[in-house]
């Protein structure tokens, strides 16, 4: 087994592949959470309880992480533009199986395969990192990620009008046809990176547990990140069935709230451009803050439309910022094994938002609203005590990345 850096010249990342690669990153994921403002309707077609719709979104994100684990990783192996292009005809196939389900079972089946097809954007950023100047990589990596972010967001508002006007299945058949569109720009445009890695995919595999071992950073950066994103999940997944109850509002509404969020993409942007230039651990620390303040307003607002608007912009920005300021972290450590980083970093980071989404399954039955709430704010509080234990090692990457 031995990683080998590629000799051949690096092709240049010019604005219109940026562009290309940031909207293929923010369509590409939105195919992941456009089930969250569905949940309801998916509950009353299939005749099940909310636990069980619940699944559609939770087995959306473990293929995710699937597909991260166990594909996300080959990038280092083989040429990257291929392996993007294969998992866009894969995840075509699985939006249309999803868009057709006849039953909650083939619905779940294919709702795992649209996850796992969808680690696109996994491909995508490491990809960014490599073509960008390292001056302007965390600047790069924000402009990506702001794509990102605006697909998370975006999706659910595209999802509940889509749903409300023509039915939840027909969102699938569109994202199927969105797919059809990036896939051609990505074949036409995107240029070719030859892979760094020589050697087998079980050791590639293995080399995971190496990455793990010997990079306490990354660590630090994928724990953060998944107690964020299992605050961040808690509170979308939950909403609808929040909206349904104490609002009487349905999936067009909940889709709604993902405009709120647009603040989220615009603290991605910024936060990169900040990560080139200062100190990522104390700026860190503000919006983990902000995380924790989301929950406690949210705990007061179970019935008050203006505190859930205001909680959600806090929250958002808070888990986007804090991902943008690990991501700044991850991609400064071995260049050679970039893919297999952010695999890690992201499957880690999945596993806690699908943690969360099971969580909302049990906690919603039982606590309903304030359950929920409590949940974050306990999981927030947890993600800063993470925080202030790696002062040391963040202070000194901070110093690292000023030299």
């Amino acid at each position: 087994m031995a990683d080998t850096s590629t000799t051949a010249k690096t092709p240049h990342l010019t604005p219109l592949t940026l562009w290309i690669m940031t909207i293929a990153t923010g369509l590409v994921v939105a195919n992941i959470y456009y089930n969250q403002p569905l949940l309801v309707d998916i509950e009353h077609a299939f005749k099940v309880d909310s636990g069980t719709a619940g699944y559609v979104a939770m087995l959306t994100q473990i293929g995710y992480a699937a597909g991260m684990f166990f594909i996300a990783p080959m990038a280092d192996m083989f040429e990257r533009k291929r392996l993007i292009l294969i998992a866009f005809a894969v995840d075509i196939v699985a939006l249309i199986a999803a868009g057709f389900a006849p039953s909650i079972h083939l619905l779940l089946a294919a709702s795992f395969a649209v996850g796992a097809a969808s680690l696109i954007p996994q491909l995508l950023v490491p990809m960014a990192a490599h073509l960008a100047d390292p001056a302007e990589r965390g600047k790069k990596i924000g402009i990506v990620m702001s794509g990102l972010l605006i697909g998370i967001l975006l999706s659910r508002t595209l999802s509940g009008v889509v749903a409300a006007h023509f039915g939840w299945r027909s969102i699938f058949f569109i994202a199927a046809g969105l797919m059809v569109i990036m896939a051609l720009l990505i074949y036409l445009f995107l240029p070719k990176v030859e892979a760094d890695y020589d050697g087998h995919y079980g050791d590639l595999m293995i080399s995971l547990i190496d990455l793990v071992k010997k990079e306490p950073k990354l660590r630090f950066a994928a724990v953060r990140g998944a107690l964020c994103f299992a605050c961040f999940s808690i509170f979308w997944v939950s909403l609808p069935f929040l909206l349904h109850q104490n609002f009487h509002k349905g999936s067009a509404v909940a889709g709604s709230f993902g405009l709120l969020g647009a603040a989220g993409a615009l603290a991605a942007g910024y936060m990169g451009r900040l990560s080139d230039k200062m100190d990522a651990f104390k700026l860190s620390f503000f919006t983990l803050l902000l995380i924790l303040l989301s929950f406690i307003l949210f705990l007061f607002s179970g019935n008050y439309m203006l505190g859930l608007i205001i909680g959600v912009i806090v929250l958002d920005a808070g888990v986007q910022a804090t991902h943008i300021s690990n991501q700044a972290i991850i991609f400064t450590l071995n260049p050679d094994a970039r893919n297999r980083i952010n695999t890690i970093y992201m499957v880690t980071y999945f596993i806690g938002g699908s943690l969360g989404t099971l969580l909302v399954s049990t906690i919603w039955g039982k606590y309903q609203w304030p359950g929920v709430c409590i949940t974050g704010i306990v999981l927030s509080a947890l993600a800063i005590i993470v925080h202030l234990l790696n002062h040391k090692s963040m202070q000194n990457k901070a110093a690292g990345v000023q030299n």
